[in-house]
């Protein structure tokens, strides 16, 4: 049986990693994904020096059974266990675990360091369409890339939407190979929409680079995510009020529950991370009309306080807040284009009835990962979803699928044999994008791939016996 892993990012090589080490000798595992990244994905393997990591190091092994391996891997002090390492150090440990796992297993593996870019049903199987022109059949397909691409900026004009004074993706090269934050020149007035993690990440960037001029962060919040603390809270049991709230899938109570404990708490941190074990089988339960409000009205206050900075570098933004380098607003931005040598944007803020006309000199998009499959431009996912091998989720939370991970189509049944892990799945689990709920995950699909490879075995064994003892 042939398993083809479609994304070569923390996903694809957690998943490919356990195929690899339990699958014996009839499979054969195909990785595929993009050069540039392979074996390390966009996050650790586009990330700079500057990049840190958001989670401390004793809890990032790729395994399930063992979360201090990346720790191990590099040989770390107790101290230095707890601290936050670059990303660029994680998407070596991911890459040298693959290559050993490759070397190590029974199983065919082959990587394809090739974006796929079709794939189609034939028969019981599929046929994958790379971007060189090849293509192969394979029995399963695992949808594993990630993240999609950014969707275009509203109130970008055409003009500016192809000028090099708009930075569509931060980490992006331009034509002559330099990255295109590295033209943006120390003095440039530069606005940057979004003020999340990708945010942060470009203002260290700027900073490592002597940028002096001033920088705005703009979002419909205004919202920074916050700090861990440098040392580790102590971990906290989660009382009946808020059990019975996570039982009863009732978010109204929840919120409420939560606000009446985060003055009691020593540390609200400890708070946030003992609700992770229940994230996923909460969401399950809550009705549709529950997730819409939430994502309306609680998602980005969420999103700060569950995704935190390392401590390092929320200090670095606090210094330059106060220093008056860095400016955080909260507003949107209604128009921005290209006017003789700056670009003029008009922005309403938060709590006005008028916008502001003001200029800057460079417009960084940085509003972070998206999973609207309806809008998406990604050329694979936009494929399946045209020919109906997998349904957007109507809140914009990656696509539809059954609880065995499988893709469903547009009657809501299972394509067999075309499963997903990752962010595509956040509208069944949510709490699906950081390392502690996707090596779980990997590791649940990956059982439940061998086991039906060897169901399908025993079938052709069992049938096979069947034809020798006819007359």
């Amino acid at each position: 049986m042939r398993i083809s892993i479609i994304g070569a990012g923390f996903s694809g090589c957690a998943l490919a990693t356990e195929l690899a080490r339990a699958a014996s000798s009839d499979v054969d595992i195909q990785l595929v994904g993009v050069p540039d990244s392979y074996g390390r994905g966009v996050a650790y393997g586009e990330a700079r020096p500057e990049h840190l990591l958001n989670v401390r190091a004793r809890d990032l092994g790729a395994t399930a059974d063992h979360p201090g391996e990346f720790a191990d891997w590099l040989n770390l002090t107790e101290r230095a266990r707890t601290t936050f390492l670059p990303r660029l150090v994680y998407g070596e440990y991911l890459h040298s675990r693959l290559q050993a796992a490759a070397q190590l297993s029974l199983a065919g593996f082959n990587r394809i360091a090739q974006e796929a870019i079709a794939i189609d049903r034939e028969g019981p199987a599929f046929r994958v369409h790379l971007a060189d022109g090849s293509d192969f059949v394979s029995d399963r397909v695992v949808l594993t890339v990630g993240a999609l691409p950014p969707q275009p900026l509203a109130g970008i004009g055409p003009r500016l939407a192809v000028h090099p004074s708009y930075i569509a993706w931060p980490w992006q090269n331009g034509l002559d190979g330099i990255g295109a934050i590295d033209h943006i020149a120390p003095n440039q007035r530069v606005l940057i929409i979004g003020t999340g993690l990708t945010m942060a990440d470009v203002v260290a960037t700027l900073h490592r680079r002597g940028h002096r001029g001033p920088i705005t962060a703009l979002s419909r919040h205004g919202l920074l995510p916050q700090s861990h603390t440098d040392e580790p809270a102590a971990p906290i049991a989660l009382p009946p009020t808020v059990l019975n709230a996570i039982n009863t899938h009732d978010l109204r109570e929840l919120v409420r529950s939560l606000r009446a404990l985060t003055p009691i708490v020593p540390d609200w941190r400890a708070l946030i991370d003992a609700l992770r074990p229940y994230l996923q089988g909460f969401w399950r339960g809550l009705p549709a009309e529950r997730r819409s409000q939430f994502l309306r009205h609680l998602r980005s206050h969420w999103e700060v306080l569950r995704h935190r900075l390392a401590p390092t570098l929320s200090r670095e933004l606090e210094e330059l807040r106060v220093r008056g380098r860095l400016r955080v607003r909260a507003g949107r931005l209604l128009r921005a284009r290209r006017t003789g040598e700056a670009v003029e944007v008009l922005i309403r803020e938060r709590g006005f009835s008028h916008a502001s006309r003001e200029e800057f000199d460079v417009v960084v998009r940085a509003t972070g990962f998206d999973t609207d499959v309806d809008r998406t431009s990604h050329p694979l996912i936009a494929q399946l979803r045209d020919s109906g091998l997998i349904t957007a989720d109507p809140l914009g939370l990656g696509i539809e699928a059954s609880a065995r991970f499988e893709a469903l189509d547009g009657s809501g049944a299972p394509v067999r044999g075309l499963y997903a892990l990752g962010p595509l799945l956040r509208a069944q689990l949510w709490e699906i994008t950081a390392v502690p709920e996707l090596r779980v995950a990997a590791r649940a699909l990956a059982k439940q791939l061998l086991s039906a490879q060897e169901r399908q075995a025993s079938v052709g064994i069992r049938r096979g016996m069947e034809a020798l003892a006819r007359p």
